[in-house]
Parts: C-alpha cells; sequence; structure tokens
C-alpha cells in the first residue's frame, strides 16, 4: 500500500472520529438565533400583553411586535458551533457576553427579568408622559414591615402628608426630614384617579435625619387609570420602545399603524429617549418572517441594521419616542419614514 493511500485510509477513519469528538465536545460560546416576537397590542394564552383597567381603551388594529433573541437551552459543542459561523441565521457569541463570568445561567435570566420589569416603568412613563399626563410620586413597592401597609399600595400617587402637598420627590423628602420617627401621619393620594386619605406611623429614616414611610416611590407621569404588562418569558430592557407605542395606542386617540404589521426594538427612558440594543441581525430576521412593513431601529444601531438588512423589509431611524411616533404617521399618510 502507498503511503498516499495509508493516508487517505487514515483520514477516512479519523475524520468520523473527530466528527464525532466535536458533536459531544462543549465550547465556551453560545449560539443565538432569532426569537420570538409579540403583538404588544395582543394577548399570549389569552392574556393581553397590555391591559388597561379605569379607562376604555382605543380601537386598534395591526400589530406592534416587540422583537426577541433566542439563545437554545444546552451547551453548544464544537460541530454545533461551526455550524453557526456559517449560518446567516444564527450568531455565535463568547459565553460571557450572554452569561457573565461568575453568573449562573438563572441568575442571568433573573437579572435579565428585573430589566425587563424596570423597562416596563420607564416605557409606562415615556408613553404617559407623550400623552400629557403629569409626573407625581408614585409608589412603586412597599418593603417588608413597612408602616404603609394597610394604608397605601403600589400605584398609589403620593398627594400630600399632613396638608402639605408632596408634588415631586424633593418636596416629600423635605417634608418628612422635619418629621420626627414614630409620628402618626396624614397622608393623601390618588388611586386609579380618585382621591383618598389615611394614617401611617412614619419609622426612621434609613439615612440622614426625620422620618420615613416606608414605601418606594418614582417621580414619574402618572393617569387616573391602571396600565398593566403582561410577558413572562421576555428579559432585558430593549422592549421598552414598542411597549410605550402600544399604551399611546391603547390609550391614545389615533390608531398608531392604520392596520399595518410594525415591528421594533430599543429600550426607553421615561424622557422617551430611545437606546441601542444587542442582536439586531436577529431581530431584522424575525421581523422580515412575520411580515413587517416597518422596522423602527434604534439611530445607535442603525449601521449594523443596514448591513444585515432583509428583503423588503423597510427600517426607519429613531432616537426618541416622538421619531416612532412621525415613522408610524409616515407609514399611515404613505410617506416613507426616515431611513437608516
Amino acid at each position: 500500500m502507498s503511503r498516499r493511500t495509508t493516508v487517505l485510509v487514515a483520514g477516512s477513519v479519523l475524520l468520523p472520529v473527530f466528527g464525532g469528538l466535536g458533536s459531544l465536545l462543549p465550547v465556551p460560546y453560545v449560539a443565538q438565533v432569532p426569537g420570538p416576537t409579540y403583538n404588544t397590542l395582543g394577548e399570549i394564552d389569552g392574556t393581553p400583553i397590555i391591559s388597561v383597567t379605569g379607562r376604555e381603551e382605543n380601537e386598534t388594529s395591526g400589530n406592534l411586535n416587540l422583537t426577541t433573541v433566542g439563545v437554545p437551552s444546552g451547551p453548544l459543542t464544537l460541530v454545533g458551533a461551526v455550524q453557526g459561523w456559517f449560518d446567516d441565521e444564527v450568531t455565535v457569541v463568547p459565553r460571557e457576553q450572554v452569561y457573565p463570568s461568575g453568573q449562573s445561567e438563572e441568575e442571568t435570566r433573573q437579572q435579565n427579568r428585573q430589566a425587563f420589569l424596570t423597562s416596563e416603568q420607564s416605557a409606562r412613563g415615556a408613553a404617559l408622559g407623550e400623552l400629557g399626563y403629569p409626573a407625581e410620586v408614585v409608589v412603586q413597592a412597599l418593603p417588608e414591615d413597612s408602616p404603609a401597609e394597610g394604608t397605601l399600595q403600589a400605584g398609589d400617587a403620593v398627594q400630600a402628608v399632613d396638608g402639605t402637598p408632596t408634588p415631586d420627590f424633593d418636596t416629600l423628602s423635605a417634608v418628612l426630614e422635619a418629621i420626627p420617627p414614630g409620628t402618626e401621619v396624614q397622608v393623601e393620594y390618588t388611586r386609579l384617579g380618585v382621591e383618598e386619605s389615611g394614617t401611617v406611623t412614619t419609622m426612621a429614616a434609613t439615612e440622614g435625619e426625620g422620618s420615613a414611610l416606608g414605601i418606594n416611590v418614582l417621580e414619574i407621569p402618572n393617569a387616573p387609570f391602571e396600565v398593566d404588562i403582561q410577558v413572562d418569558d421576555v428579559g432585558g430592557p430593549s422592549a421598552g420602545l414598542m411597549l410605550s407605542l402600544g399604551i399611546i395606542d391603547l390609550v391614545g386617540d389615533t390608531d398608531l399603524t392604520g392596520g399595518a404589521v410594525v415591528a421594533g426594538t430599543g429600550t426607553i427612558d421615561v424622557e422617551g429617549n430611545v437606546g441601542p440594543i444587542g442582536g439586531i441581525p436577529l431581530k431584522l430576521v424575525s421581523a422580515r418572517e412575520i411580515g413587517a412593513e416597518l422596522f423602527l431601529v434604534p439611530s445607535a444601531n442603525c449601521a449594523e441594521a443596514l448591513a444585515n438588512a432583509q428583503p423588503g423589509l423597510p427600517m426607519a431611524e429613531v432616537a426618541t419616542l416622538d421619531d416612532a411616533l412621525q415613522a408610524l404617521a409616515d407609514l399611515r399618510a404613505g410617506r416613507t419614514p426616515d431611513p437608516c
């Protein structure tokens, strides 16, 4: 047998061996794929993503879909990584980019979930501010053993303490600093637009002097109705923009899409500024697959979006919530929104 033949025979034997090892050998990378999209005007398993209590919802049509990135379960093998690198609809990234070093997958999921819940608050605040509702001191949560338990609850807007108006956080803090701990005070508040009052015996402030009511608050736009968001399987802050648009569509006076299917992504703060996100190439794939007629792209992601443009999917650049609303107005009017 010649040397050439010997090498070929050996190679034909070793190749399946290496292939078999590659299919089992995990690598320090993670595959990301296009995730599901959710219409913020619709439902998941019969539960509305956005529900409004205390106000009749606006009639809507079309879709305002938030987009996601999926991470298949289980370790990524060498063969899987190589296949992903050659697949336009898979992104292979270092594992620590998705699961930071020293942090378990469960801890990362919990962190991402908390980021989503924080994004909900910003989305709600940005939408209500856009609709003209004023900023108020709104209760977000009551810590364990709070003296306000039974009087205040999440969503209440604190209007006054012992007759002194508290229109903002600084005023509320100043009022409480002048009250000794253990003082029974009268708290006036609104709950779903209804004025109410109750007594709270103050506790010592955790920082500085004076008292505290035992509540966590934010100074955010508030409305005389409740907006609840339910999306259990989504983490991270990138749904903020589309949630804001969904709220505006449901409680405003304009059908934002005019029946069109619109998708998008982007973080949002209470002032309505739209921030960049990760996974834009995969989110564009998801939008194309649902037949989206427009994709809203954060300004900072435009270069990456253009490099990964999907056929038949127009993209509009948005830096603010106002930009997104203008893009939708252009779409309804048959105009071309400002492109990336």
